[in-house]
């Protein structure tokens, strides 16, 4: 028995773990959004050529396009270690400065490299120094990681690279007196002029892959509140990567980055945001607000700004609300995704995810449930690993109105008559902030409304006629 006045706890998570199994999409696939949104990178991918026809495959990409990536295709001479690795990166690598002068050159290990112990970081730094091109190594391999996470361990390899306020100022003595001044009056207008837009509050660093329009309006969603982003990683342009020092913030916006936090924390000292992340408008208030209370900065207008966008979502709520979803697990977004299905009024059995960093997701963790219990539903079942034939037998069991899978199991669910939608597709549209909650739903709706358009055709009529015939 409790007090009237007590507050209710907020349930506990179910967490289970299966296999042991990554059953989820390559991470080298990461190169399709990084070479994009790193403008002066090149990357190589160094495998077997099954890697090259997953990357052409995949990404869809014409041989005609010249995309800023390449596969660096192992031979059975290099796997018998009959030729040495040095020199035939050197070679691949002094052909790409040649022909395309990258800022830098990143190097995707896959699972290949992983399996006959290639050495490369090793190799890197010595054909760093004698290319004259910064060359970062990142293991992207399907053996240690899942889906997303190969960019993850690219920003990780690239925040060890990021300048510290003390290399910032040694190259400003370098350059002339009088440039040094310009600079300084510039800056000094730059303050005078953002003195009223911005409050104080110690440096702050945002960090995961996004287009530049999801950039710029979450940076103007901090900058109504009058917090000023000092960067983000990765930045436009490797050489413009943020200067990230000791007690600086940070804070990630997708739930995949954790070796990337652990990164800044451990090697640069800094201190992270532990927030939900801004998938959502429930996920990027709560973001907004974690920011603004951990920088001492009052959060104005951000109730009604949510009312507004939930507003305006109506139309689609109504469509999902009491219907269940069933999440089998590839891109790590899938407790995100979960807690802003749940609040518009989904129910979810099971939340499959390849990896689960409870640090790193802490504050999503616990967003989910209490958005559990303000809804009043049950606690989904959290399932790291998922073993695909025990979850296929749940879903013929549960028979959940959509399942958000693999490309490997769509088809298959489909032809027993499941709905589902393909997880990936979440990972390459524009899914963050206030503005870009139409857009989740807008996937997750699509095969209802492909349904309902269907009945108004007559379409199930059709079949079973045929079925007779």
């Amino acid at each position: 028995m409790t007090l009237a006045t007590e507050k209710p706890t907020t349930p506990e998570l179910n967490f289970e773990c299966e296999t042991g199994n990554y059953h989820t999409f390559c991470p080298i696939s990461c190169v399709a959004w990084l070479y994009q949104k790193i403008e002066d990178s090149f990357f190589l991918v160094i495998g077997t050529k099954t890697c090259g026809y997953f990357l052409q495959n995949a990404m869809g990409v014409m041989i005609f396009a010249e995309p800023r990536y390449a596969m660096a295709e192992l031979e059975e001479a290099d796997i018998s270690a009959q030729l040495n690795d040095y020199n035939e990166l050197k070679r691949l690598c002094d052909q790409i400065k040649r022909d395309r002068n990258p800022s830098v050159i990143v190097w995707i290990g896959t699972c290949t490299t992983e399996i006959i112990k290639m050495d490369l970081e090793g190799i890197a730094p010595k054909l760093e120094a004698e290319l004259g091109i910064p060359i970062v190594v990142a293991r992207a391999n399907g053996l240690d990681y899942a889906f997303t996470q190969g960019e993850d361990t690219v920003l990780a390899a690239m925040a060890n690279r990021c300048p510290k306020e003390s290399e910032v100022k040694q190259e400003s003595e370098k350059t002339e007196r009088n440039a040094i001044q310009k600079l300084l009056n510039f800056g000094k207008k730059q303050e005078d002029t953002a003195h009223d837009e911005y409050k104080s509050h110690p440096p702050l660093v945002l960090f995961g892959s996004l287009p530049d329009p999801v950039v710029t309006n979450l940076t103007l969603e901090l900058k109504k509140q009058g917090v000023k982003i000092d960067g983000w990683l990765p930045a436009k342009r490797y050489t413009e990567l943020p200067v990230i020092d000791e007690g600086y913030y940070v804070a990630g916006v997708n739930p995949f980055l954790s070796r990337t936090a652990t990164t800044l924390m451990r090697r640069r000292k800094c201190k992270l945001i532990g927030a939900p992340f801004p998938i959502g408008p429930d996920g990027t208030r709560a973001w907004i607000e974690k920011i603004c209370s951990v920088v001492g900065v009052e959060p104005q207008g951000l109730e009604e700004r949510e009312a507004q966008i939930w507003e305006n979502l109506q139309d689609y709520v109504d469509l999902i609300k009491g219907k269940s979803v069933f999440f089998m697990g590839d891109n790590l977004l899938e407790i995100s995704l979960a807690r802003f299905l749940i609040r518009c009024g989904m129910t979810v059995d099971e939340i499959g995810i390849p990896y689960m960093d409870k640090r790193y997701q802490k504050a999503e963790l616990d967003f989910l449930a209490q958005t559990c219990q303000e809804m009043g539903v049950k606690v989904p079942t959290i399932v790291e690993k998922p073993d695909n034939y025990n979850q296929l037998q749940r879903i013929k069991e549960i028979k959940p109105d959509l399942v958000i899978t693999g490309m490997a199991h769509a088809n298959p669910l489909e032809a027993r008559g499941i709905n589902t939608k393909w997880s990936v597709e979440f990972t390459f549209a524009q899914i963050h902030g206030f503005t870009n909650a139409r857009d989740i739903l807008e996937l997750v709706t699509r095969p209802l409304r492909r349904n309902n358009n269907l009945k108004d055709l007559g379409w199930s009529k059709l079949v079973k006629e045929e079925a007779k015939v």
